[in-house]
Parts: C-alpha cells; sequence; structure tokens
C-alpha cells in the first residue's frame, strides 16, 4: 500500500524516495469532504490494506471505488491558472442572449454562469498534480531515455503480430476515439519543432525525425514560466463539440437552413453521407485523424440528431427551427454521454464492481427501474440516486480536463492493422482493407470499392476485435503515419514525448501522486515477468524513476476483466464522473423542463442498441442477444468460417 498520512489542515504527506533520503510532497485538499465521507474514506483505507477492492464482493467494491473517488476529488483536481479570475464571471463574460440559458453554448461559455469561460474551448487543460510537480522538462529530460528507441521496444508489433482484445470489438475502439474528439485538442507551434535523435541503424524513412512542439499559453503569471500551460481547443464539457463545433460560428457553418434544426446530409442511393467541401474533407465539429471509424460513428448521430428533431417537431409544432436544434443537440449529447458511461467503461472495464458502480453513476444504487418509476429518491446523493440531477459541483477547482486525463487516453494500440468487412445480412466476406486505406479522405473506401452499406461496416466492426491496451501493440502504419498537413509521425514516439514535453509525471511519480504503490524493481513493476523487466531495466538504463507513465501502464499487471491499467484507471475514475457532475446540463437542471418530456423520455430509455437499431433495422436481429454492444457480436453462419483469420481474432 502507500504511504501515506493525513494531516489536519487538509493536507496529504506523500513519501518519495530519492537518493535514499525522504522528501514530503504536499497534497492540498481541495475541499473538505463530510464528516461520512470522511468515515467512509478511512474506512476503506483500513480495509484495504488487507483486501484491495477488486478482491472484494461487488457492492462492497462499488462502495470501495465511490469513496476512493471522493479521495481523488480532494487532492487531485488542481487549476492551471494562478488564479480563478481567468474563469471569467457575469460582469467580464455577461450573458446576453437568453437562449443559452436552455442551451449548449458552442464555445463552451455559460456551463457554469458564475464562472462563464469554464471549460470553453481556449481555456487550458488542468492537472491533476500539483503544478509543481509538473514542471517543463530540459532539453536532455525531454529526450532521455530517447523516445524513438522507447518507441521501437515497447510499441512496435514484434514481427507484425498482433494482440487482439477478445472482450471488445472495434466499435469500442472506434467509440473511444469519436468521445476524445469531442473533449480535447492541443495547439501545435508551426514554428517549434521536437527533433529527436536517430541511430545510425534507425529504419525510418525521412532523413530525420521531429514534430511540431505544443504550442504553451501565454506567461499569465511567473508560475507559468516553470510549468506552462496549454489550451484546449475543444470544449471541456460533454457538448458534441466533434459533432457540432467548439465555436458557434462552426456550429452555424455546419448547420443546414432546415426549418427544423436538421443537420444537412448527402443522400447516394439508400445511404446518407456527411457533406464534404470541395477537397473531399468531411463537414462536421472536428474532422481530424479521420478514418473509416470516425466516419460511421459522425454520420450515426448526425442521424440520431435528426430523428430526435423529427420527434420534437412532433410535439412541438410551434417551436422555431433554433429550438428544436438546441433541445435536439441536448439530448443527443447526454445520450452519448449515458452510452459512454452505462456501456462502453463496463465493456472496457469488465469487473463487478465496474458494473454495478457505472450503473449507479447514472442510476444510483437505486437503479434504472426505480428511478425511471419514482425518480430521484435523494434529491442530492449521487450515490442513492446517480450524477445525473444530484447538483453540479466543481469540488473546489473550476472544471477542466487534464494533461493526465489525456496521458491515460493513448489507446492507439487499439488499432489493428486491417479490418475485415462482411455484408450484414448474409454475413458473407465482402473485403478485407488495411486501415491506413480508409483514412482522411479514403474514409469511404469502403462502401466504394466493396459497394458496403453503413449497417455492413457497423457488423463488421461489431464482429472484428480491436488490439490490446499493452506493449507491443501499436499498429505498423500509426508508426509511419502520413497526415494532410504533411507531416510523418511515428504515434509511438509522439506519445512518449507529448506526455514529457507536457509535465506529466514519469510512472512512479505518477503513482505516487495518487497514493498508489510505487514499484522499487523492475520486476516488481511487471508483476514477475523477468524478461520484459531486464528488457525495460535497460531501456531505462536501470533507473525505475525513469520508466514513462504510458510505458509502466502497459507494463504493469492489469486487474482482472479490466482493459487498462490501475494506474490510468485512478484518473479515469476521477475524471468520467467529473465530467458529468460538473456540467449544469447534466448534474444540474437534468430534468423535462430543461430536456422537454420527450427528449427526456428519449435519454432515459435509449441505448446503443436502440440507436443502431433505430437508423439500421437490419442489425436489429443481430443484436437482440447482445448484452453490450461493445463486446464481440454474434457471428452470422456466412462470417464463422473467417474467425480467427479475417476477423484479427
Amino acid at each position: 500500500m502507500p504511504n501515506t498520512l493525513s494531516k489536519p489542515n487538509g493536507t496529504v504527506s506523500v513519501s518519495k524516495a530519492d537518493d535514499d533520503k525522504k522528501k514530503q510532497v504536499e497534497l492540498q485538499s481541495s475541499f473538505t469532504p463530510s464528516f461520512l465521507e470522511r468515515i467512509g474514506v478511512s474506512t476503506f483505507h483500513l480495509l484495504n490494506k488487507f483486501i484491495p477492492w477488486y478482491k472484494l464482493p461487488g457492492y462492497i467494491g462499488a462502495f470501495n471505488l465511490a469513496f476512493l473517488r471522493i479521495e481523488l476529488r480532494q487532492y487531485n483536481l488542481h487549476d492551471a491558472y494562478a488564479s480563478t479570475q481567468a474563469q471569467g464571471n457575469s460582469v467580464t463574460d455577461p450573458l446576453e442572449d437568453k437562449r443559452f440559458l436552455g442551451a449548449r453554448h458552442s464555445d463552451g461559455k455559460f456551463n457554469d454562469l458564475k464562472q462563464p469561460k469554464m471549460g470553453c474551448a481556449g481555456m487550458r487543460f488542468g492537472r491533476n498534480f500539483p503544478r509543481e510537480a509538473c514542471q517543463k522538462p530540459s532539453e536532455e529530460e525531454l529526450m532521455t531515455p530517447n523516445p524513438r528507441m522507447i518507441s521501437e521496444k515497447f510499441m512496435a508489433r514484434k514481427d507484425g503480430k498482433f494482440i487482439p482484445a477478445t472482450t471488445l470489438n472495434l466499435l469500442a475502439a472506434a467509440w473511444i476515439q469519436f468521445q476524445t474528439h469531442d473533449w480535447f485538442f492541443h495547439e501545435q507551434d508551426p514554428h517549434e519543432k521536437l527533433n529527436v535523435p536517430l541511430s545510425k541503424d534507425d529504419k525510418w524513412l525521412e532523413e530525420h525525425m521531429s514534430l511540431y512542439a505544443t504550442k504553451p499559453d501565454d506567461t499569465l503569471d511567473p508560475s507559468d514560466i516553470k510549468c506552462p500551460g496549454y489550451k484546449n481547443l475543444n470544449t471541456a464539457w460533454w457538448d458534441g463539440s466533434q459533432i457540432y463545433g467548439s465555436s458557434e460560428s462552426v456550429t452555424q457553418k455546419l448547420r443546414s437552413c432546415d426549418p427544423n434544426g436538421k443537420l444537412p446530409l448527402d443522400s447516394r442511393g439508400r445511404e446518407q453521407f456527411l457533406p464534404r467541401d470541395k477537397d473531399g474533407n468531411v463537414l462536421t465539429g472536428f474532422n481530424d485523424n479521420w478514418w473509416v471509424g470516425m466516419e460511421v460513428l459522425h454520420t450515426l448521430f448526425a442521424l440520431e440528431h435528426n430523428a430526435i428533431c423529427d420527434a420534437l417537431r412532433k410535439d412541438y409544432p410551434d417551436w422555431s427551427g433554433d429550438q428544436i436544434f438546441d433541445k435536439a443537440r441536448l439530448v443527443n449529447c447526454a445520450l452519448m454521454a449515458k452510452i459512454h458511461t452505462v456501456e462502453w467503461t463496463p465493456a472496457i472495464l469488465a469487473h463487478p464492481a465496474l458494473q454495478i458502480g457505472m450503473a449507479a453513476n447514472w442510476w444510483g444504487i437505486v437503479g434504472e427501474t426505480l428511478t425511471k418509476i419514482a425518480g430521484r429518491l435523494s434529491k442530492t446523493s449521487e450515490i442513492i440516486s446517480g450524477i445525473p440531477g444530484s447538483g453540479a459541483e466543481q469540488d473546489g477547482a473550476p472544471y477542466s480536463l487534464t494533461e493526465e486525463f489525456v496521458s491515460v487516453y493513448r489507446m492507439h494500440s487499439l488499432m489493428p492493422e486491417t479490418i475485415a468487412f462482411f455484408f450484414a445480412t448474409s454475413g458473407q466476406h465482402a473485403t478485407t482493407i488495411p486501415v491506413v486505406d480508409t483514412t482522411f479522405t479514403k474514409s469511404q473506401t469502403p462502401f466504394d470499392t466493396a459497394g458496403l452499406s453503413f449497417a455492413d461496416v457497423f457488423y463488421s466492426f461489431g464482429i472484428n476485435y480491436p488490439g490490446a491496451i499493452t506493449n507491443n501493440n501499436y499498429p505498423d502504419f500509426l508508426r509511419n503515419l502520413h497526415t494532410p498537413d504533411g507531416q510523418v509521425r511515428d504515434l509511438g514516439t509522439a506519445d512518449i514525448l507529448r506526455d514529457r514535453e507536457r509535465g506529466v509525471p514519469r510512472y512512479c511519480e505518477f503513482r505516487r501522486m495518487l497514493r498508489l504503490s510505487v514499484p522499487k524493481t523492475f520486476e516488481e513493476l511487471t508483476g514477475g515477468n523477468k524478461i520484459l523487466a531486464a528488457e525495460l531495466a535497460e531501456a531505462y538504463n536501470n533507473d525505475i524513476s525513469l520508466v514513462d507513465a504510458l510505458v509502466g501502464s502497459h507494463s504493469e499487471p492489469v486487474i482482472p476483466g479490466f482493459g487498462f491499467s490501475e494506474t490510468a484507471f485512478r484518473i479515469f475514475i476521477l475524471m468520467a464522473s467529473r465530467r458529468l457532475k460538473s456540467d449544469r446540463f447534466i448534474a444540474g437542471e437534468w430534468n423535462e423542463k430543461m430536456y422537454t418530456k420527450t427528449g427526456f423520455k428519449w435519454v432515459q430509455n435509449s441505448g446503443m442498441k436502440d440507436v443502431l437499431g433505430r437508423h439500421f433495422p437490419e442489425l436489429r436481429e443481430t443484436l437482440k442477444g447482445s448484452k453490450n454492444v461493445f463486446a464481440p457480436w454474434e457471428m452470422k453462419e456466412g462470417s464463422k468460417k473467417y474467425q480467427g483469420v479475417e476477423t484479427n481474432a
């Protein structure tokens, strides 16, 4: 267990070993938990000395996680600004258009009416650790050990061998990218490059390896010199900005003049596609890093938006197009948040405590059935009645997504090298296409060359496996990725560099700041895997403190049922609920008045299976027996003979 000591002044001292000397790192409490919350935290601390949370019975484990989340909120939320004045106020940023009392502003403003700029596009990423622990590295620290060498040793698939995640399907991999495109995007500095030294025998085909540096925000305070802030170009809210855009001007350009508030789609035979510009670029809120997985999910939720518009127009015939659009967006965004919470998360973290805990995040421990019948049984308790409607709360730190949150969502190993496509009705194999041939302007290749429908592509994603989130599982095409802006990148190298550049602590310090036990040896880190331990020791010059957070997370043993490490999971359980709890439109005004009776019912009674079946009826029969749409679907007879060969099994 971690060596921690709670202090009466609201700080925690974390013992830090450094050259056999002890240093005390003070983690300041951002708020004071209630008496009962403190009792719960202390009780589970004591229990976890003997039994870790994941070995407890399901409901007890879920309660353990609920109190762990309270402690994480208390010590691991930190503002990236020296002053909360950066969030604005009702004087500096007045709400001039009352429309946005009941609608999302595409810039992200006015979610919190007292801090109007909080979470909006252009605001800084926050931190899960104190800023003094996240300082900008020196040039030597940035390149030590060489990030390209780390990519070659621990990212590249050995002999091209793909390691599948057999409890998930490819739809789960596409979904998380679809969501992260809503949440975060750093700005690059076109005037500054990070140049990575290459060894003489490096197989990189370019003359050199470099990528644009992350552009720091202006220096607003002396503390910004040692720990620069970095802007999030996307809104940090769960507001569907990947579809609707992260500014009002973009949203207006994307919207059609449809009087029913719908998004434009181009018909091509029986299918509807997102519109393109003259250069073939898709017109949507966020079109970077585009491939067929983004093509189908963006289109699906554009279709869902339009279906919601139809339902609202039927029930509210006198409404303007803006009124219909605003409420349809609210409903669509809340539905995506719900799907992520109660479907995607339990698929990738398939542990009994998580199944219970994530359902409780939305419905509370009283459950879905009773909540639908009786509403909230507790006005404010998120444990009893769920986070939606429990009241928005910032826990002492203005809401933002964090640099560490971005770090733990580096999941490029989910991507396979190829995708086998099948016909949804017969199950017959249609074609197998390298993923790289479905990227950027080539994202419609499966439709154009094989005559596939959206239903066919979704069925194919449902039966293909993604990659496991572990060492040596980055696909080759992502380690030699040619992007439309002319860059050529090894995303393995880029992922390591980005964490270092932005001051994300390395693995041991990362765990220490989360009050997790810190391995003293490489063999302890790997759970006894001597071969991997030796490889890590060699790469990191026998200095375990240098192991990068991403590499360490990929190397540690995973909890049974988990798709990623417990180290990453600690950030996940903190920030996943924070995206809900901070939001006025989810934790706050969660009712029929805000969403309309039609819209509120739509969210509460829909899931991913309903969304797919609503727009592609031919998938309904296949999905009948599916308990989770992000787990492998049942194969049709025509597909089974390809299992283990074409579906990356």
